[in-house]
């Protein structure tokens, strides 16, 4: 095979997942599972049996249309409506694909070309920054700094350049938990406008904010042609596994988007997408109990990691908690969440990992809160041993 490297040049360096690396060694050591975000129970019963009726009656069993089945399709136009007052046709403005995470790289396969730089914030989710290193782009930091993850907008503004391509923006954001301001967002709105960017915001806990509200970008004044929103079934109602995820944005942003879709997954998750399409349609009664569920168990998992001596920044959404270790006399966070397992039987991910910058996130850990209330406490007790 001669010397040439194996790996593209592009994702040199990327390796195996952080979460794939922690996850095995929660499995290795018997370790509860605070890492990786997904929940240690399933979602509605209602939803479920309407996948296993899918499945008995034929629906989704073979290829289900490119763009997704039209209930799908139909039930995500309504919930852009009945949520946020949002307009999209169902036939030619909504894509279904295989999560957020497939809808994330083909958005950016779709729109970057090579040498085009985006703009996201940091710590940023470790698919970013491979797909914009898989379509031959930069990705330009706007970091997060603890302990407020507020934006710097005038530092933005000079990030801005002319090879700027997009703005990628998540909110509520994961890791940190931020959430933006109606103010935030026009401010953001207002600089993609002036200097005519895209904008692809991932909104995947748009369910999960417990501070103020969840506000989609593309609401604002010039932003409904120039953004491509993403989301999916695997938070809100607790089906990670299924992968079903969607991209609403004008005809010609999908009509983009959906070219590159095509070619990676071309169509999946068939019967879960009829289930998904119910989902959608629960009554507002079950979106607030998941919200209040969970800001009851980012209440267990606070007070049991301030126990424990953690310095704990109290997130505005999803379901993450970031910490600061440096109180239990610790520096680097990398180091730290290798050791924990051994130590006390517990598997958080290391923020470092979300950054470029990797000093601002050296001594940062996330821990996830999307589990029983026993698995969270039990994991308290163990923490507790850190002191």
């Amino acid at each position: 095979m001669g010397t040439r490297p194996l790996l593209n040049r592009r994702l040199a360096g990327m390796g195996t997942t952080i979460f794939a690396e922690m996850s095995a060694l929660a499995t290795a050591t018997g370790s509860i599972n605070l890492g990786q975000g997904f929940p240690d129970t399933d979602g509605p019963e209602e939803v479920r049996e309407a996948a296993v009726r899918a499945l008995r009656e034929g629906r989704g069993n073979q290829y289900p249309p490119g763009p997704g089945i039209p209930e799908l399709r139909t039930a995500i136009a309504e919930h852009q409506q009945r949520f946020y007052g949002l307009t999209y046709d169902p036939d030619t403005e909504v894509l279904v694909t295989a999560g957020a995470t497939e809808a994330i790289a083909a958005t950016l396969l779709a729109l970057l070309e090579p040498g085009d730089e985006v703009i996201a914030f940091e710590p940023f989710y470790d698919s970013y920054a491979a797909c914009i290193a898989m379509a031959g782009a930069f990705r330009v930091p706007l970091t997060l700094r603890a302990p407020s993850f507020r934006p710097d907008l005038d530092e933005l503004r000079t990030l801005i350049t002319p090879r700027t391509r997009l703005l990628l923006i998540n909110t509520p954001h994961n890791p940190t938990g931020l959430v933006l301001t109606p103010a935030e967002l026009a401010a953001i709105a207002q600089l993609a406008v002036e200097h005519d960017l895209l904008v692809v915001v991932d909104e995947v806990y748009e369910h999960l904010v417990f501070s103020g509200a969840h506000h989609p970008i593309a609401a604002l004044p010039g932003m409904r042609e120039r953004t491509v929103s993403i989301s999916s079934a695997g938070k809100t109602f607790s089906f990670t596994g299924w992968k079903v995820g969607w991209v609403t944005a004008n005809s010609a942003l999908v009509s983009a988007v959906r070219t590159a879709k095509q070619y990676l997954t071309y169509v999946s998750a068939g019967p879960f997408q009829y289930a998904v399409a119910e989902a959608l349609r629960l009554p507002d009664g079950y979106f607030e109990r998941f919200r209040a569920d969970l800001l009851h168990k980012r209440g267990l998992l606070s007070d049991g990691l301030s126990a424990a001596g953690f310095g704990v920044f109290p997130p505005e959404g999803t379901y993450f908690i970031t910490t600061d270790i440096t109180p239990l006399g610790e520096k680097d966070g990398v180091e730290f969440c290798r050791a924990l397992p051994q130590r006390c039987g517990v598997v958080a991910i290391p923020n470092a990992v979300f950054y470029d910058n990797t000093e601002a996130g050296q001594s940062l850990v996330r821990f996830t809160f999307c589990k029983k209330d026993s698995t969270l406490q039990e994991a308290a007790d163990r923490l507790r041993r850190l002191r």
